[in-house]
């Protein structure tokens, strides 16, 4: 056999190798399985053999599995990619996908897992769904399996509208950041308050609940974005498709607002170390021979 023909085999080899090892890397970098479309079942942990959460899933749990957490006792479930993904817990702004807090956070990098429904807060609940702590302490909705980089709870319009009182808001507000913190201990959390038109603009009582939800963040030394007066300070009222409802619009233009008061923070999502290794994969694979 000449020799000619073995270097080129050598070669095709090299790149096969070099392509496997760019492969490897990827894989292992991923900490989430990809997602699959089929059913996924209930997995129920034993008392033998408990999983201690490090922020990635089971390797055996594909993402949308549901996971009962033996450290929570909780129903949970895996999702790809939580290490950039953060928890949003909110009402009828945030459940939308074009919602702007959803928006706001896309913008500085993260993808969202949101928990919440139209019509509650934190007293306010809606039919079958609770408010906040009552449907996190019953299940009505499912937390992330995992460590998410940060937390974001919004809301206060419909405890606003359906006369919580502040007392009422406050002892909720503290169960549920007390239950995010006993789950999530030393996750980054962050409040954001009730969108209004501001008080001297007829902010009323969702003006009032947005300041009291300040209050609240100060005293837990949460990061606080105060939005009582964004629709009269943003000229968006003519956004509004009813009363305290957004258009399509009016949902880009505050995600835009929100994304500029996320960057003013400090709050951005991790690096992507996916795309960074895909990159020097890329390098890996083009090396010239």
């Amino acid at each position: 056999m000449s020799g000619e023909p073995l270097m080129r085999k050598a070669s095709a080899l090299s790149r096969f190798v070099a392509s496997g090892v760019a492969a490897g890397v990827l894989l292992c970098g991923c900490g989430q399985p990809p997602p699959s479309s089929a059913t996924t079942p209930t997995v129920q942990a034993t008392a033998s053999k408990r999983y201690v959460a490090r922020g990635d899933a089971p390797p055996q749990l594909v993402a949308g599995t549901v996971y009962r957490n033996p450290a929570s006792g909780r129903d949970e479930v895996v999702i790809p990619d939580i290490s950039r993904t953060a928890l949003l817990i909110g009402d009828s702004q945030s459940e939308p996908v074009i919602g702007w807090p959803r928006l706001g956070l896309a913008a500085v990098g993260y993808k969202v897992h949101f928990c919440g429904l139209g019509g509650t807060g934190f007293v306010a609940s809606n039919g079958a769904t609770g408010n906040y702590i009552d449907a996190l302490q019953r299940g009505d909705w499912k937390l992330p399996y995992g460590t998410p980089p940060l937390i974001v709870i919004q809301g206060g319009g419909n405890d606003a509208g359906k006369g919580a009182t502040d007392t009422q808001i406050v002892a909720n507000a503290d169960r549920l950041i007390a239950a995010l913190n006993k789950r999530y201990p030393g996750v980054r959390k962050i409040l954001i308050g009730t969108l209004g038109r501001g008080v001297d603009y007829g902010g009323g009582r969702r003006s009032e609940v947005d300041a009291l939800l300040g209050t609240v963040a100060a005293r837990h030394g949460m990061p606080f974005v105060g939005v009582g007066d964004w629709l009269t300070r943003y000229g968006l009222t003519q956004n509004l498709m009813d009363a305290v409802h957004m258009n399509a619009s009016g949902h880009r233009s505050l995600g835009t607002v929100l994304e500029g008061r996320l960057r003013e923070l400090g709050i951005t999502a991790p690096p992507d170390e996916g795309a960074a290794t895909l990159a020097v994969a890329k390098q890996i694979v083009s090396v010239p021979e």
